[in-house]
């Protein structure tokens, strides 16, 4: 029985962002503060733990230390990628049995366990899900509020201006390549390649590229040594959205190794997909696809792929091509995010109380104001636009047009 008739639960899922355990901090610390009454629990590693009903209740201590979420990344209740529209994926993995519609085990879950209100916290394919389950619970008259957040580190919801994590996740990734790119020093002539996360947005990989070079103008440099500001600078961006020559850029990168003894890249690992693929299945090679169909780009391995193609035309004699997704999505949310991830849980909370679903974001349809969005308005794949005129900016400065 819940102790005042409501129950919540929270859901994360997909990949982690610098904002799903602060998300579910400032939830409980609103829940507790509009309806001390109200039960919450939280379902264990996404779809996964709903469709196998695992959970666990947020306890007196949790509710009473819930800040204590905000100072730390990843999920307090785990994540995992879970597709409830792939049923073949949702069955092979064991979450249902043949025959069964996750979607219906899902709802009958929520029914069993009391919920009225579900929060899920994910990215565009958390919520695009949540979306048709949404759908799914209204016309089977199942009585259940959905409320998402709007989680990615791509920045790519639409019509979600700012996700949550994702200014964290370029500041993070701007000091990961602050020591990366004192590699430059340890050999002549050296390729570094950042790799970014960004499947079909390249907006992380441009952002993070901003913060980096604003962080690189406060710093002091000694170009009587080999501290030159043009060493540790940026020599070229590549996003999926922008068309690559790579020949006209080899011919650039070449000039700019000749001027200056290294070239950095910034790479999003989404860059040249196709382009990519099509060579791993010419070679007779399998290209790996998660449950949602995506390919699977840590087998992919965009940074490698690249590396090769510039690293004779440019005369490299040493390649490092470093990651920084892992470091960059695990952080703990900056002051930035952190604002934004309080202001949006409070109103996520105060919707969900009087019966309202969506999804709760700046909506960059609506003056980019903090509101409810309709779940047939969420979309993912949102495209970074090149075309900004602080990205073009970036490009001119660097030497990329």
């Amino acid at each position: 029985m819940t102790r005042g008739g409501i129950r919540i639960a929270f859901l994360t899922s997909g990949g982690l962002a610098p904002c799903l355990s602060a998300s579910i901090g400032a939830l409980i610390q609103r829940y507790v503060e509009l309806d001390p009454d109200c039960d919450m629990m939280g379902y264990l590693h996404g779809y996964r733990g709903l469709l196998l009903g695992q959970s666990i209740t947020i306890s007196e201590v949790v509710r009473e230390n819930a800040d204590i979420l905000k100072k730390y990344g990843g999920s307090p209740i785990g994540n995992s990628r879970v597709n409830l529209t792939n049923v073949e994926d949702c069955v092979e993995r064991g979450f249902v049995k043949e025959g069964e519609d996750p979607f219906q085990v899902a709802a009958d879950q929520l029914m069993d366990d009391g919920v009225t209100i579900l929060h899920t916290i994910g990215g565009d394919d958390t919520n695009t899900v949540a979306a048709q389950l949404s759908a799914f619970l209204a016309e089977n008259q199942y009585d259940l509020t959905v409320v998402g957040l709007p989680k990615t580190v791509d920045n790519d919801i639409h019509p979600i201006t700012q996700s949550l994590g994702a200014l964290t996740a370029a500041e993070q990734g701007a000091i990961f390549f602050e020591n990366i790119v004192n590699e430059n020093t340890s050999r002549t002539r050296q390729l570094i390649v950042h790799e970014i996360m960004g499947r079909q947005s390249g907006w992380l990989t441009a952002a993070t590229a901003r913060e980096y070079r604003s962080r690189l103008e406060r710093k002091p440099f000694l170009p009587e040594l080999l501290l030159t500001k043009e060493r540790w600078d940026i020599d070229a961006v590549y996003i999926p959205e922008s068309p690559l020559d790579l020949e006209a850029e080899s011919e650039r990168l070449r000039q700019m190794m000749d001027r200056k003894d290294g070239v950095n890249i910034f790479l999003s690992e989404g860059a040249a997909t196709e382009t990519i693929v099509e060579d791993l299945e010419a070679e007779g090679k399998d290209v790996k696809r998660d449950s949602f169909g995506h390919v699977a780009l840590d087998h992919l391995n965009p940074g490698e792929w690249f590396s090769k193609k510039f690293a004779e035309k440019i005369g490299a004699e040493k390649v490092l091509v470093q990651k920084s997704g892992y470091f960059a999505r695990s952080a703990i949310p900056n002051e930035k995010d952190l604002d934004l991830i309080e202001k949006t849980a409070g109103m996520a909370a105060h919707y969900a109380l009087n019966g309202k679903g969506g999804v709760v974001g700046l909506d960059q349809e609506n003056n980019d104001e903090l509101s409810l969005i309709g779940f047939s308005r969420i979309e993912g794949g949102k495209r970074f636009d090149f075309k900004a005129a602080w990205f073009r900016d970036l490009l001119r400065e660097i030497g990329q047009s």
